[in-house]
């Protein structure tokens, strides 16, 4: 063998005897990089997870809305702060206005409102003259045997009287022979007249029951002086003695009476439609949007949020 071949095998031996120490002593071995890899992983997985929010319930929409694209929702457009005209006379808002309107986004689809009678309301709905009613409507078994609900709040009945209330009206039961206003077609109504029944059944003076076709109407009579009380939901008495114009003019005549719920009404044969609607719902109370609507509304304290 010459000499250079010599010095080159003798380097390589070198080199090897090198690389042998290395993975054998303290340094950083093959092995390693594998072993270090899965602890990493294990560290970082679990607090990604932990961090991320369940995903909201899946929104299956029906075909036919997707096609539509567009919700049509038979309101009554006369209950503020739940839903009335803008002074323009012509654009509806309110608290049912901005939760239709946020589930037709979740939809992907436009909201249309249709202004429609409280008194026919669910026969509009039952015609197909809309796909929904939304209007501050309680679910009660009478209405159940019609339509079906999707439920987004309970809400009380409430007595709006005059600031002082001189007459003394804290409940239905302070009622006896004095006039009260109220909307035609609602539990408003149904409550006032049940209560005559008791009151006629224990020999006292009846309620003055007067009804009107628009809340707004009703409540104007109580502004006239004509009336000793208006009967309405709780938010819409709230409502109406917060309103800048109406300061100091009115007060709510004791706590909300029979907290109750109310739904979106549905037609019964829709069981797709109530199935994305009850999961826009669930989705709208998961992130906090219910009760973002229920505070900008000021309904805060006349609402019972669900969940």
């Amino acid at each position: 063998m010459n000499q250079p071949l010599r010095r080159t095998i003798g380097l390589m031996a070198a080199v090897l005897l090198a690389l042998s120490a290395c993975t054998s002593g303290s340094g950083a071995s093959p092995s390693a990089a594998p072993s270090s890899a899965p602890s990493a992983a294990a560290s970082v997985a679990p607090s990604v997870a932990a961090s991320v929010a369940p995903s909201a319930p899946a929104i299956t929409v029906p075909a036919a809305i997707t096609t539509a694209g567009k919700l049509v929702w038979c309101v009554d457009v006369s209950y503020p702060p739940e839903e009335s005209y803008k002074a323009d006379g012509t654009t509806a808002e309110g608290s049912d206005i901005d939760i239709a309107t946020e589930i037709g986004k979740r939809f992907g689809v436009t909201t249309q409102i249709d202004n429609t009678s409280f008194t026919g309301i669910i026969a509009s709905l039952t015609t197909k003259k809309c796909n929904l009613i939304i209007s501050g409507m309680n679910d009660t078994a009478e209405r159940q045997k019609q339509v079906n609900f999707v439920d987004y709040l309970k809400v009380g009945q409430g007595l709006l009287v005059k600031a002082g209330n001189p007459k003394g009206i804290h409940g239905l039961e302070d009622l006896s022979g004095k006039a009260v206003a109220v909307q035609l077609g609602t539990t408003n109504l149904d409550a006032l007249t049940a209560e005559n029944v008791k009151l006629k059944a224990a020999a006292k003076a009846e309620i003055g029951i007067q009804t009107f076709d628009q809340d707004t109407d009703a409540f104007q009579q109580l502004a006239l002086g004509r009336v000793d009380a208006y009967s309405g939901d709780s938010p819409v008495c709230a409502y109406y003695a917060a309103k800048p114009d109406n300061a100091g003019k009115y007060e709510v005549g004791g706590t909300p009476i029979d907290p109750a719920p109310i739904g979106i009404a549905i037609r019964k044969e829709d069981t797709d439609l109530k199935a994305a609607v009850q999961a826009a719902v669930d989705a709208m109370y998961a992130d906090g949007t219910m009760k973002s609507i229920v505070d900008k509304w000021g309904m805060t304290n006349a609402v019972v949020l669900l969940k």
